[in-house]
């Protein structure tokens, strides 16, 4: 294998693997701040089993997320060196802002959150989480501005063959990244939900089958069981949470369905050719595709290309709002593309290896990006879903709990997986429908500042250097993702007990005081 496909592999799978961890946090912080604040205004003892048992699992999935985001910054000295010389003099402002917001205010707020249990004022206790979750979505803002102006470059002129910055509010207002940053936050609060709903209805499930919760003449009995502090407050925890986490998946999927059409229709403007490989659409027409084959999946021509079922109108309808006007086909734009941008790489090995002097091809993959992009709205149409169905089998005050079939348990488990496949297709489908470039031309603006994949790899590292630093990461964050799941998933089984060991701790005279305990207890 050449460089450049070993280099795009190991950004691609060390990116996509971030990607689980950070829509958990920026989508679980939140709801564990929400609890806090609950918390701290009501003294109810749910609200402070929710806080801490959430905050324990939030507090795994942050560790982790940012030891695997510090290797993405890492990765652009490591393999995409030129990338970096190119886009250094644009992303210096961005990508500083975001580490002073995620290592300063998330980091040191994280801290005294953790360490200002039984020390600090409820309330202010309460406002060091808000800050490290609002840390964390001003740097999530600040990232997306700078993927947002790979997308479409804005605020900036050529110099010397490089862009430099010449307005940062440009920059930082990019319409695309104003568009992607609410899309992003939703899809986040989707997840962020429906974990809550998987790993509750799971904890409702599991008290019915050990017998502590019955159903009698249609009403729930709560039982109450020493073991683990099962208790009735441990019910009435569980089924809150399992509710509230309904309602804000519900909310994050409706934000994402009308950011995501927006988001559709400005990319249709700014990179048509990935939205018409999204549709299937190799002539130009109206009519949106439910479902397309390939007679030759390994060929990327739209002779091999086959719509099975479509929707006349409804392509146009999503791009412009009526039913009537012609969406560009993969066929106009690639004759659009090698016109403005020639049809083969210039001829220098030195920038662009194996791929110099080369026909430069313009259309994504059609696998990854239509079934990436149906992937999105499938899978978070799934997530939402099963909220309803949550929301709707525990309607009822006197019965209020879950089901006893196991089939409806496994089913809810399940779906907590769906918000973050839908993520990653999300993510994946943006990436790769950019190629062939890595920084796409400004068809509104100057289409000089545009950079190729071939062109911003390290031209000095070999393939087999690349191998070896592939492997060693796909082996080391295959054990991390092992780790992180074994962690998630015993803290989950325990339930509250887990994040709150002084419940199930004997009182004696010798016991020491809530505020000798040690304070990190909950958080490992």
């Amino acid at each position: 294998m050449d460089p450049l496909t070993l280099a795009r592999w190991q950004f691609g799978i060390t990116t996509v693997y971030h990607f689980f961890m950070v829509p958990l946090t920026l989508g679980l912080g939140p709801l564990v701040a929400y609890f806090h604040w609950k918390y701290a205004r009501t003294g109810q003892e749910r609200y402070k089993r929710l806080t801490k048992f959430w905050g324990k699992l939030y507090l795994i999935n942050f560790a982790m997320g940012v030891a695997t985001g510090i290797v993405q910054e890492f990765q652009f000295g490591m393999a995409w060196s030129e990338y970096s010389r190119f886009v250094g003099d644009v992303f210096g402002a961005p990508l500083a802002m975001e580490g002073l917001f995620a290592f300063f205010f998330e980091s040191t707020f994280i801290g005294l959150w953790i360490f200002g249990w039984g020390k600090l004022k409820p309330k202010i206790h309460a406002l060091t989480i808000t800050i490290a979750v609002a840390g964390s979505w001003i740097s999530a803002y600040f990232i997306l501005v700078a993927n947002s102006w790979m997308q479409h470059p804005v605020g900036v002129e050529m110099v010397d063959g490089r862009p430099r910055m010449t307005d940062i509010v440009a920059v930082l207002t990019n319409i695309t990244a104003l568009i992607t940053v609410p899309h992003v936050l939703t899809g986040a609060l989707l997840v962020g939900g429906a974990f809550l709903v998987g790993i509750s209805w799971w904890h409702l499930w599991k008290r019915r089958h050990d017998g502590i919760d019955t159903v009698e003449n249609g009403r729930v009995v709560v039982g109450e069981r020493a073991e683990g502090v099962r208790d009735a407050e441990d019910f009435h925890a569980w089924r809150y949470s399992l509710r509230f986490g309904a309602v804000i998946a519900l909310i994050g999927f409706i934000g994402t369905a009308f950011t995501g059409h927006a988001q559709a229709q400005l990319m249709i403007e700014q990179q048509p050719m990935k939205m018409a490989a999204a549709e299937a659409a190799c002539e130009d027409g109206t009519s949106f595709s439910l479902f397309s084959l390939s007679t030759a999946p390994a060929s990327q021509s739209c002779d091999h290309l086959n719509t099975v079922i479509e929707v006349p109108g409804l392509l146009s309808f999503l791009a412009y709002e009526n039913f009537t006007q012609p969406v560009p086909g993969v066929e106009t734009l690639l004759k659009q593309y090698q016109d403005q941008f020639g049809t083969h790489y210039p001829n220098d090995a030195s920038r662009f290896g194996e791929l110099a002097g080369q026909e430069i091809d313009y259309t994504p993959i059609f696998e990854v990006t239509y079934y990436g992009f149906r992937g999105m709205f499938t899978f978070g149409g799934l997530s939402a879903l099963a909220a309803v169905h949550a929301l709707w089998v525990t309607r009822k005050k006197g019965v209020g709990t879950v089901p006893a079939p196991a089939w409806q348990k496994n089913l809810h488990v399940a779906a907590l997986s769906f918000p973050f496949i839908g993520n990653a297709a999300g993510w994946i489908f943006t990436e790769l429908g950019r190629q062939p470039f890595v920084v796409a031309p400004n068809f509104q603006g100057d289409t000089s500042v545009l950079l190729f994949t071939a062109a911003g790899v390290s031209p000095e590292v070999s393939a087999g250097t690349y191998l070896f630093s592939l492997t060693t990461f796909t082996v080391l964050y295959g054990v991390l993702a092992v780790v992180e799941v074994h962690l998630l998933s015993k803290y989950v089984r325990s339930g509250i007990v887990a994040a709150m060991p002084e419940l199930v701790e004997e009182t004696t005279p010798d016991s020491h005081s809530d505020n000798d305990r040690d304070v990190l207890a909950f958080a490992y």
